[in-house]
């Protein structure tokens, strides 16, 4: 019997004067997906994946259905997949549509429109006017991030925003300055890049019906995972590298260890989570081996930080020989 859509803590697009509202959540009461809590690894994922564990979270769904995504993570020649759930998966296990829009007039106005009919937008914005990430780039560093909005008063020029691990808050000068607001914008600023996430794609499954359709997805990822080791070719390129991040200063090692050994340390995290909530103790000893490639992420991007001289060599051999025994385990059980 198919699922029905999960209904969210109130009805869909509740409005009062210029409010209008998605789920009707407040962020000093939200409490985030266990994906987020502190004892994780990597609490943070990538800016778009976490929005939709959260958005995903907030409606009634399981983020962790979507994210067998991360089993086909590969090294990209300098970096490692930017992983995040498919358009077409998160149509079929929550019916939920997203596609690019055009930002054509004011963003508050589109965002208004859209949540009074029970959508919203996903945002590429300036994490300079995000108060959530408070010392590290808010007001200090002009960073490309995305948020995903719950929550309008355009009057009082406020919002509540889907960012990092949870529901947050802006208003006034973050506000504007999100949303480009006043002052004077130079002719070349190209718009900001803006999704629109429909609801009403399709009924969300549930129960033994999202894990089925969960199996399947991941069956299709494992088949279409890297058909050669990818930490062979990171091994290889870090060789090359590795002088020049000795030599470098403090922010060439973040830019690098952001999309190196963080992104495949969140990826493979993530992967163990989806493996435990799928296969449960069928597919522990294959979560184990994912788990150990997050602790060697982690190892790896302590020895990075301290930049001394090291031979990467056996970290590299222990991470490739964690994910062959990994992805060996879960073509067996999965198919």
């Amino acid at each position: 019997m198919s699922a029905t859509r999960p209904e969210p803590t109130r009805s869909i697009s509740q409005s009062s004067g210029s409010i209008v509202r998605l789920f009707g959540l407040d962020p000093a009461s939200y409490r985030h997906h266990r994906l987020h809590e502190p004892d994780r690894s990597y609490v943070e994922t990538d800016c778009y994946t976490d929005i939709w564990i959260e958005l995903l979270h907030a409606r009634g769904n399981e983020p962790l259905a979507a994210m067998g995504v991360t089993m086909g993570v590969d090294f990209e020649g300098d970096q490692w997949t930017f992983f995040k759930p498919l358009p077409d998966e998160l149509e079929l296990l929550y019916g939920i549509d997203v596609h690019e829009m055009q930002p054509y007039r004011p963003l508050p106005l589109q965002l208004v429109e859209q949540i009074s009919a029970g959508r919203t937008l996903m945002i590429e914005v300036d994490a300079w006017y995000l108060p959530d990430v408070h010392g590290t780039s808010y007001r200090s560093e002009h960073v490309k991030t995305t948020i995903g909005v719950e929550m309008i008063d355009a009057a009082a020029e406020r919002i509540y925003y889907f960012h990092s691990t949870g529901l947050h808050e802006l208003s006034g000068d973050d506000y504007r300055g999100v949303f480009r607001l006043g002052g004077d914008l130079p002719p070349e600023l190209l718009p900001p890049y803006v999704e629109l996430v429909r609801f009403d794609a399709g009924s969300a499954l549930a129960g033994d019906e999202l894990r089925e359709a969960a199996h399947s997805l991941l069956r299709r990822h494992l088949a279409a995972r890297p058909a050669r080791n990818p930490f062979l070719a990171f091994g290889a390129q870090l060789e090359l590298q590795l002088p020049r991040l000795l030599e470098g200063d403090l922010a060439d090692f973040h830019a690098y260890a952001f999309t190196t050994v963080r992104m495949l340390g969140a990826a493979f995290e993530l992967g163990a989570a989806h493996t435990s909530w799928l296969l449960g103790e069928r597919g522990q000893p294959a979560a184990d081996a994912l788990d150990r490639i997050v602790e060697g992420s982690k190892a790896l991007s302590f020895k990075l930080a301290r930049q001394r001289p090291f031979d990467p060599s056996a970290l590299i051999d222990e991470l490739a020989t964690n994910w062959d025994e990994a992805m060996t385990r879960l073509v067996a059980l999965v198919g």
